[in-house]
């Protein structure tokens, strides 16, 4: 938006706010004059309301973060109380030609209190709040905006594209070599030998068999010791487990339980005995007793 609309946005948000007030003074000023206050305390009132949310918004648009918060708390507080204040207004008409009796905005008791505790409380609220958005205000410290710098982008290109070795590295010390003195050469004669030579005796050629000569001999390949396994077999190299069905589990259940009393036969007795689920030892468990009692009842 450019500076003449935002001019007249400011303009008309004045104009608005003025008429608004203006509206509301009235109410409130009749308000006061029902709490019991003399006429300068009743013209003063709408101006201690009605301006505190004016300084309320001004520290909203001014202020971050929790500051920010609290101010627009103090602003939907007070715009609240307005509401409150100028509906009881619209309710009663004795406020209008001043004839209520002093300290009565209505006819029930503890809403009659209530609403007295809510217009005396205002003058006192809108001192403390005011001095507390205000001190908010002078010593808030607006975050300092980054200077942009010239040829950025360039700059940032230049950086990625660099290779390994132009990145700056720390260079390592160079290596001293300490010197080793080495031995005076000494001259050898090679003409006289320093040593006796001893003579070497003959050894004997070893004799050399025929390849087909030679008994084939079949030797066993020795396998390695067996490995312990490391970690956890593969699902694809287990041993698939075999599955019974529910005949071969009763089966194995009756075979079990033969000989015992029906007071033994219990779910984890065949579940021990027969390895299989508790589910399962429960179904087998509840069929062997079926059995058993349909086979005393049997003549």
């Amino acid at each position: 938006m450019n500076r003449m609309g935002r001019i007249l946005l400011v303009t008309a948000l004045v104009a608005v706010v003025a008429m608004a007030f203006r509206v509301s003074w009235n109410a409130l000023r009749d308000i006061a004059n029902a709490i019991g206050a003399d006429h300068t305390a009743a013209t003063l009132y709408p101006f201690v309301v009605d301006g505190l949310m004016a300084l309320a918004l001004v520290a909203t648009l001014v202020l971050a973060g929790r500051d920010r918060t609290f101010a627009l708390r103090v602003l939907g507080t007070y715009t609240l109380a307005s509401l409150v204040l100028n509906y009881v207004h619209g309710l009663v008409p004795e406020l209008h030609g001043r004839t209520i009796d002093w300290g009565r905005l209505a006819d029930w008791d503890p809403a009659n209190w209530a609403l007295v505790l809510l217009a005396t409380s205002l003058p006192v609220g809108s001192i403390y709040f005011g001095s507390d958005l205000v001190a908010k205000v002078l010593h808030h410290r607006p975050a300092p905006i980054p200077t942009p710098v010239a040829n950025e982008e360039e700059s940032t290109e230049t950086v990625r594209n660099r290779s390994t070795a132009d990145l700056p590295e720390s260079t390592p010390a160079p290596a001293v070599a300490n010197p080793v003195r080495m031995p005076d050469p000494i001259a050898v004669d090679f003409l006289k030998s320093a040593l006796p030579i001893k003579p070497v005796p003959a050894i004997a050629p070893t004799p050399v068999k025929p390849i087909g000569s030679t008994p084939k001999s079949t030797v066993a390949a020795t396998s390695p010791r067996p490995r312990g396994a490391t970690g956890r077999v593969p699902e694809a190299a287990r041993s698939p487990r075999p599955k019974r069905t529910p005949a071969q589990l009763l089966d194995e259940a009756r075979t079990a339980m033969t000989g015992l009393p029906d007071s033994k036969v219990t779910a984890e007795g065949i579940r021990r005995e027969v390895h299989t689920s508790p589910a399962n030892a429960r179904m087998l468990r509840d069929t062997l007793l079926t059995e058993r009692a349909a086979a005393v009842g049997a003549p």
